[in-house]
């Protein structure tokens, strides 16, 4: 049966393991799971991508700070070759946040964590996740965004 939070759709290993940890505030728990030499490859925004696990405990101590009542929740996660039992390989994982800042505004992220695994540990990350945009703006604007131009016009 599914947890509310969603970590048990995770295999077992150091992603389940820190997904559980986030769960209850468990910043030394989570710490335990990352390799010190962790590559955070963050392909939307490069200038965020960063080397080294301290830079992930003051992340996390800024979150956990600033948004006293931050939730995460898996919707979904897939492994790659050599996953097994979370020693090595890869885990694919659809996630979100929420909570409330502590200026009372709400904020709201999803997306998508690809986490390489060495040795029991998370060796690295390729971090896709962004703030949920809640903008009335269909996808014809959206794409118009993007090109510059109207929808009616585009050539195949």
């Amino acid at each position: 049966m599914d947890t509310p939070d969603g970590v048990d759709r995770l295999p077992d290993g150091p992603v389940r393991r820190v997904f559980s940890a986030t769960q209850r505030r468990d910043l030394d728990a989570m710490m335990a799971e990352f390799a010190d030499d962790y590559v955070n490859i963050t392909p939307n925004h490069p200038a965020r991508s960063f080397t080294g696990s301290a830079q992930v405990r003051k992340n996390w101590s800024a979150l956990f700070a600033g948004i006293p009542d931050l939730t995460v929740t898996v919707l979904d996660s897939a492994t790659g070759p050599g996953t097994g039992t979370g020693t090595g390989g890869k885990v694919w994982v659809e996630w979100g946040s929420r909570g409330t800042r502590l200026d009372g505004s709400a904020v709201e992220q999803a997306g998508v964590a690809i986490f390489s695994l060495r040795n029991d540990r998370i060796a690295g990350v390729r971090f896709y996740l962004e703030p949920v945009d809640r903008d009335t703006t269909d996808v014809n604007a959206a794409v118009q965004a993007v090109t510059g131009a109207g929808t009616e016009g585009a050539r195949p």
